[in-house]
């Protein structure tokens, strides 16, 4: 079963974007920043293409 997250559709807060772009730079798999930040993977996917992010794949 796929997991449920609390937080869908909701807004992104400064220090969740922060944390994103700082995650992306040092190279962190999309599925440990999605833990990381309680998002789901195709949220943070979609972010992360909307503010120029390159994510590094399942390693």
């Amino acid at each position: 079963m796929a997991e449920r997250f609390e937080r869908h559709r909701q807004p992104w807060r400064p220090d969740e974007l922060q944390k994103l772009h700082t995650l992306a730079k040092k190279g962190m798999a999309l599925k440990a920043i999605a833990k990381a930040l309680t998002r789901s993977e195709e949220s943070v996917k979609d972010r992360a293409k909307l503010d120029g992010l390159s994510i590094a794949k399942l390693r």
